[in-house]
């Protein structure tokens, strides 16, 4: 789109004429297509409105023995509210959270996993109640031997638990594959951490609760009479 960004190149930027010094990996952002780094001369002469005294973010290089954390808060007291510090784990933090719920990347996503729960939710349920629905005659086998409704609520969520299991270490699997993909095309840093995945599995043993809770209704249907009847 830009064309090469070889140092020496020349290239004009808002009407102005300037050279290539040089390159750097930044990395992939949402922000912009394209991201330069220019001197402050340089920068008053593309923006002339702004003013060097106007900083909107500024680096702070801390020696090796010093503590980011004591130096963040005695930075606070003497700097006041007006100017807000932060440690490097701070700052990924605070965009983290920035891209999560103040934009729409973050509404689409967060929108997409709630959905997707209430699928799968949904998914399972189907599933289950089937088999319930199918396996009634047992289930009136069992009440009429002398089981009672907790070990079949129990064997109800054995069922879902195994469904969910079942899908779950294919799907992770694929996920893995994924984020390679995503990796290797747009240059995102999607990496499939440990809780991710602990995340993940809970909201899925979530799911095969609510699952199973929504298909013990079924279980009533199992009367021991119509064995007889």
């Amino acid at each position: 789109m830009f064309r090469p960004l070889t140092a020496g190149r020349v290239v004009e930027i808002d009407n102005h004429t300037v050279k290539i010094g040089g390159d750097y990996v930044l990395g992939t952002g949402f922000m912009g297509l394209g991201v330069i780094l220019v001197s402050a001369q340089n920068f008053v002469g593309l923006f002339p409105f702004r003013n060097l005294d106007q900083v909107n973010l500024g680096l702070i290089q801390l020696k090796p023995e010093v503590d980011p954390d004591h130096a963040a808060a005695s930075l606070r007291n003497l700097l006041g509210g007006d100017i807000r510090v932060f440690t490097r784990p701070e700052l990924e933090a605070h965009e983290t959270a920035y891209w999560t719920t103040r934009t729409s990347v973050g509404l689409l996503f967060g929108s997409g996993l709630i959905i997707s729960f209430i699928v799968g939710v949904m998914v399972v349920y189907q599933i289950l109640a089937t088999q319930v629905s199918r396996q009634l005659p047992q289930f009136a086998t069992l009440k009429a031997v002398g089981y009672g409704t907790r070990f079949l609520n129990g064997t109800v969520i054995a069922m879902a638990l195994l469904i969910v299991l079942a899908g779950f270490f294919p799907a992770l699997a694929a996920a893995f594959g994924a984020y390679a993909v995503i990796r290797e095309e747009t240059l995102l840093p999607a990496e499939m951490s440990g809780t991710r995945m602990a995340a993940v599995f809970a909201a899925t043993l979530v799911m095969a609760a609510a699952s199973a809770f929504l298909s013990m209704g079924s279980l009533r249907r199992a009367d021991p009479a119509d064995l007889f009847g």
